[in-house]
């Protein structure tokens, strides 16, 4: 558990600094550079990235079960993935609706990805993992809308296409992990 919560103090403190020293993060990208910047952040998340995976992985050797969810809550988890999918491919495809309505739709993608996780598993490790996730997405998601409204700043009108082309990216990444990519990576098959 040690590593897990090394990797995910590492990975979600990175992606924490413009929650809690904006000024700092501008004054230094500013003295360093933006690319050795951009650099050093992708360093750090990959190496939280990696103890994560490592801790989360050792972790689930020694379970330790706090509650049994119910089969339904399965269910429910796998409609909410499809959603959290769907906002990941908003978060890239120009000009769709989704993003023009949530400005946001990768950490809320990340809130309901984690939410999912949280009612279909119940064991200490995926607690300790999806709760971490979900509590700095909540976070994260109230800072950045926080932001947007202290700068003014408009999302550009979304297309029905660009929306359909979203919707359709999203189901079949999500297709693609559910059915083959869970079970290779992580060793879970959702529908297996």
């Amino acid at each position: 558990m040690t590593y897990l919560i090394l990797g995910l103090f590492i990975f979600l403190g990175v992606h924490s600094v413009r929650i809690v020293a904006e000024d700092w993060r501008t004054r230094t990208r500013a003295r360093i550079g933006a690319m050795p910047w951009k650099g050093l952040y992708s360093l750090l998340s990959l190496l939280g990235f990696a103890l994560i995976v490592w801790g989360f992985g050792l972790a689930r050797q020694q379970p330790v079960q706090l509650w049994s969810p119910p089969v339904a809550m399965r269910h429910l988890a796998s409609l909410l993935t499809l959603l959290s999918f769907v906002l990941l491919a908003a978060a890239y495809v120009p000009g769709n609706r989704i993003k023009e309505r949530v400005h946001h739709p990768m950490v809320l993608g990340v809130k309901v990805w984690a939410l999912a996780h949280l009612l279909s598993n119940g064991n200490l490790s995926h607690v300790v993992l999806f709760g971490s996730f979900l509590a700095w997405a909540i976070v994260d998601f109230i800072a950045a809308r926080r932001r947007d409204r202290q700068l003014g700043t408009r999302y550009a009108g979304g297309t029905a296409g660009a929306t359909g082309i979203t919707v359709a990216l999203g189901v079949g990444a999500w297709m693609a992990f559910a059915l083959w990519l869970h079970g290779l990576l992580i060793g879970v098959r959702p529908f297996g």
